[in-house]
């Protein structure tokens, strides 16, 4: 962990409770966990991970909840936050508090070009941050820079997830991500988007590789593709083979990449 990362958790230490990763999320800071996984709105239930895992829930709050996974000697923590790259931020910043050996961050995330149907799985060569919260990680405020270009903290090991990945047979593509603030939001100025030339949009990889560097611990980002803007193919209203595909992909690719991710 840098130095950097110690600092915000004493100041956050300062002005509330310690064991804070216990209040929110009923995780133990005293247990060692092989991964902690974080999921914007997915849980270990939603990707039926309990048909073939020990799952328990530990806590479970109006937008945000806490879960162990269990499987073959495996202890992996998983926090489920709202989406946002500030909601990203606060409760990985939280989650400092914990002892884990990596961090998988896995999420939906839509195409901008044509080439990715829903159900691929990516995972970010590079995220352009489009939001401001990742600008409270440097020394000042003030020192915000438009649109930055956040590369994986350690590109080896998102290598390695690759490899690991295609021994199982699933292609797990590198693409660059555009990072958006708003959903709704991101249809009125997508040309604007577009110009940035990259492959795929969601909200958080940006700010996740960011926190991954002031970890310092090994870290991958799994996204499955939702939705494609470029080819029509829907978020909301999929087609039937639309929905079979991405069902494929988040209920049984990325439950196994995320044992397999935390096994390494």
């Amino acid at each position: 962990m840098k130095d950097k990362m110690i600092r915000i958790l004493e100041q956050i230490h300062r002005y509330n409770s310690d064991r804070m990763t216990t209040h929110a999320f009923g995780l133990d800071p005293d247990t060692e966990y092989d991964a902690l996984v974080v999921a914007p709105s997915y849980t270990p239930y939603k990707l039926k991970m309990d048909e073939s895992c020990k799952v328990t829930t530990l806590k479970e709050g109006a937008y945000i909840a806490g879960y162990l996974v269990e499987k073959d000697g495996l202890k992996i923590a998983w926090i489920k936050i709202a989406s946002s790259d500030s909601n990203l931020i606060d409760h990985i910043a939280i989650c400092a508090e914990l002892k884990f050996r990596k961090m998988i961050f896995i999420g939906a995330v839509g195409a901008l070009k044509p080439g990715y149907v829903p159900g691929d799985i990516c995972t970010p060569s590079c995220s352009v941050a489009g939001g401001f919260a990742h600008t409270y990680l440097k020394e000042s405020i003030r020192d915000y820079v438009p649109f930055e270009r956040i590369e994986p903290a350690d590109i080896r090991f998102v290598d390695r997830v690759i490899e690991a990945g295609r021994a199982k047979g699933y292609e797990i593509r590198k693409a660059s991500v555009f990072c958006t603030p708003s959903i709704a939001l991101e249809y009125s100025h997508l040309e604007e988007i577009k110009a940035f030339d990259t492959d795929l949009i969601e909200m958080e990889t940006a700010s996740f590789y960011l926190m991954a560097d002031l970890l310092e611990v090994d870290s991958a980002a799994l996204l499955v593709v939702s939705d494609n803007s470029a080819t029509g193919s829907a978020l909301v209203g999929r087609s039937e083979e639309d929905k079979i595909r991405y069902e494929k992909g988040f209920r049984e690719i990325l439950p196994d990449m995320i044992l397999t991710t935390a096994k390494m």
